[in-house]
């Protein structure tokens, strides 16, 4: 169980350094942004991560080019916009502290664009699973959040 516990935690890396988008969405541009709903519980805080263009290096500790981090709030749903500097292939990585603890642990949830599925033996899809295409303007994409729930790792 401490290996599958290991594997969690490096398939969606611990909140630490915040790298935010330099300039905002703009209506027209290219951009991807991802609505996430499926949360465990309204505390905590929620860590969007983008990779890319065609990221060889996706999910690698501090290889994400912008971090959005957010307080868990009521609303059902959450939404991170992330400006892209030119077409490409991107993927988003999202990470929830469902138990506000700052570490990450079996209480958290994860996801990621595509929603590809994932198992305790299986938690890092490949870029491939992930990444959408974005052209010369916006691009939207829906997460579900995942979490582990005895032996598999699914929505809710």
């Amino acid at each position: 169980m401490v290996a599958a516990s290991a594997l969690l935690v490096s398939a969606v890396p611990a909140m630490s350094e915040t790298r935010t988008p330099n300039r905002k969405c703009v209506a027209g541009e290219p951009s991807l942004t991802v609505t996430v709903k499926g949360f465990k519980n309204n505390v905590g805080m929620v860590r969007a991560q983008i990779y890319g263009p065609d990221a060889s290096d996706f999910l690698e500790k501090g290889e994400w080019s912008m971090r959005i981090e957010e307080r868990r709030t009521a609303s059902p749903t959450m939404t991170f916009c992330f400006p892209v500097e030119k077409p490409g292939r991107y993927a988003v990585a999202v990470r929830h502290d469902a138990n506000d603890n700052g570490k990450s642990d079996w209480n958290d949830g994860g996801g990621f664009t595509r929603n590809p599925n994932i198992s305790l033996f299986d938690l890092k899809p490949k870029f491939s699973e992930a990444a959408l295409g974005v052209g010369d303007g916006p691009v939207k994409a829906a997460v579900v959040m995942q979490y582990r729930k005895g032996l598999s790792i699914k929505p809710l």
